[in-house]
């Protein structure tokens, strides 16, 4: 689901936070990338890499329309096809898409633009590599987005709002989450018993600091509380990896220093009006490939 621009301040609110959030923009400060365990060889003109996600991994606008259905907004110059284009599957199969959760892994994905068939189909007994970038959609921000935008800029309504009464739901949300990427993680070993399995985490979209409001008009209490809680996520995922047998592609700690907050020769995520090619708030072509680079260095690991 890629975030859009509008004039109104509740819809504003909501790219902001729904970029911020429901795609999964946050850092983590520990994580590293850890390699998938041995399976089947992948390159070289061998192998099927399938690559599954959600926008993030789909990279709306970085390049031109890949696959259908149109409204997944893939496009051919996302991680995914970078990494083919350098290690060199004899198949490859991306069926990301802007907006999918867990359930869509398993479950037809209706879009703004046609449907994306269960993403696990492409999975078969032949393939020898699968990419996993999923999970910030299940996190459901976009209710809450008005909340998180404040006019001071030393405000933190969503923090308030969102641990009130000394329980945090976001951190309730992530917890939730955990177990259906595990099992999607389990139907991907099941279906393709020889691949090697990569989650793709998400890189880092704020700052350490107080933020940049109003170019982004989060509060510093409510950039210093998500920012934790989005490095929460990136934990969650490497910690399913790990129990899943499944390797992690750290892509946060490259991406630190290339936040949404820094110069557009710089970064790799865009802001409210991309001053690449790029959906709003969505990683830009420098962001994919910064991407692929990890990924590529945990294929080439075996």
């Amino acid at each position: 689901m890629a975030g859009k621009k509008n004039g109104g301040c509740g819809l504003l609110a909501l790219v902001i936070v729904a970029g911020l959030l429901g795609y999964g923009y946050y850092k983590s400060k520990h994580d590293s990338s850890t390699a998938p365990p041995s399976g089947a060889g992948t390159g070289g003109g061998t192998g099927r890499y399938v690559a599954l996600g959600d926008s993030y991994t789909s990279a709306p606008r970085t390049g031109k329309q890949a696959g259908s259905p149109a409204g997944c907004s893939r496009s051919d110059n996302n991680y995914p096809h970078l990494v083919a284009a350098k290690v060199k599957p004899a198949e490859f199969v991306d069926v990301s898409c802007s907006g999918a959760k867990t359930s869509d892994m398993a479950g037809s994905q209706s879009t703004h633009n046609g449907t994306n068939p269960p993403q696990l189909d492409a999975v078969t007994s032949s393939t020898t590599l699968v990419t996993l970038g999923i999970g910030g959609n299940d996190i459901g921000f976009i209710a809450l987005a008005p909340s998180c935008v404040t006019s001071h800029r030393d405000g933190e309504p969503c923090h308030d709002k969102l641990t009130a009464g000394g329980h945090d739901q976001l951190a309730d949300r992530i917890t939730a989450t955990a177990d259906k990427v595990g099992a999607v993680l389990d139907r991907i070993h099941q279906k393709a018993p020889k691949a090697r399995v990569i989650v793709v985490g998400y890189p880092t979209v704020l700052p350490d600091g107080d933020g940049c409001w109003p170019a982004v008009p989060l509060g510093s209490g409510d950039v210093a509380y998500l920012r934790d809680e989005l490095g929460k996520m990136n934990d969650m995922l490497k910690g399913q990896a790990k129990s899943h047998e499944a390797g992690y592609a750290d892509t946060a700690a490259p991406s630190k220093g290339h936040d949404v907050c820094t110069g557009s020769d710089t970064r790799w995520i865009e802001g409210l009006i991309p001053l690449s090619p790029a959906a709003p708030l969505h990683p830009n072509a420098r962001g994919e490939a910064g991407m692929a680079d990890v990924v590529e260095s945990l294929v080439g690991s075996n």
